[in-house]
């Protein structure tokens, strides 16, 4: 999609050009109601606590943190309490508006960007500014919404300061938890869906689009140079995937323990959550397209 010029990152949100990306055209169908249905849930909340707390580990105190695909703002408006500023960017305009007028009291800001053209976005906003950012993540699998991460990462290299972290969760690919509450529910064709290659067919707000469940090994591929891989966390390993719901809501003393049982496990078995936190470092290799 086509984005307008920019200035600073925490200006409030403009209106831009909206996306045609059909994953963002289903999230801009269900934008009215996507806080309602999925807030309440309890693997969600358990989940977002886990990622949240590993970006507080890593983002500087009042640091300037880039947001890639952040749907309603939940998770920009959590750090922009604690003092964090946001610029919290999606391709969809009705989850942009949304954002904005959570985190625009909070002195952040929200734009309509897809992630896709990351590296326009870094040209224009470096042309208006010098200001580099201390740190970027993605929540609850934006990413996987996008096929190449290249063109991410690259514009990711040129916006985030040396020594900053990316903080990047998507979908894990091989997740128990999800094969077994699929078969119980007798949806056998979900169960094992996630160890497909390429492109695989979705459906959200009666709209259809592709996902891509990317491997570590793509991952890496997609981020060197200019990013290397601190560590992985499993986010929703012994904690079910919303496909639970509103089952494992209903039980929370189970839904604790199972939380309780994420942070030891998080980092020995990352790669079977339901979704995993790449946690990459931006290195002093010079970022593509900056001339040098």
């Amino acid at each position: 999609m086509g984005i307008g010029s920019l200035a600073s990152p925490f200006e409030p949100c403009r209106t831009m050009t909206p996306s045609s990306n059909s994953a963002a055209l289903a999230f801009d169908a269900i934008a009215p109601q996507f806080d309602a249905r999925f807030g309440a849930w309890g693997s969600v909340a358990a989940q977002r606590r886990a990622v949240r707390a590993a970006l507080l580990r890593e983002f500087p105190a009042g640091g300037t943190i880039l947001e890639l695909g952040g749907g309603t703002g939940e998770d920009a408006a959590f750090l922009a309490a604690q003092k964090f500023q946001v610029l919290h960017t999606d391709p969809s305009p009705a989850m942009v508006s949304l954002a904005s007028k959570k985190i625009a009291p909070l002195g952040s800001s929200a734009e309509i960007l897809a992630a896709e053209d990351m590296e326009d976005f870094a040209e224009r906003k470096l042309a208006a500014s010098s200001q580099l950012f201390d740190g970027a993540f993605s929540n609850f699998a934006p990413l996987n919404c996008v096929a190449d991460l290249r063109p991410v990462a690259r514009g990711l290299a040129r916006l985030l300061k040396p020594g900053a972290p990316a903080m990047l969760v998507v979908f894990g690919v091989f997740c128990p938890g999800e094969m077994v509450t699929e078969l119980l529910r007798g949806r056998s064709q979900n169960a094992f869906r996630r160890l497909q290659h390429g492109k695989a067919a979705a459906r959200l707000a009666g709209r259809d689009f592709s996902v891509v469940y990317h491997r570590r090994a793509d991952l890496l591929r997609s981020f060197a140079p200019w990013f290397r891989l601190d560590k992985r966390l499993g986010i929703g390993i012994a904690v079910p995937p919303s496909a639970a719901e509103p089952w494992i809501t209903l039980q929370p003393r189970l839904l604790a323990s199972m939380e309780a049982i994420d942070r030891l496990v998080a980092r020995p078995l990352a790669g079977l959550g339901d979704h995993v936190l790449y946690q990459f470092r931006r290195t002093q290799i010079d970022a593509p397209g900056d001339g040098i």
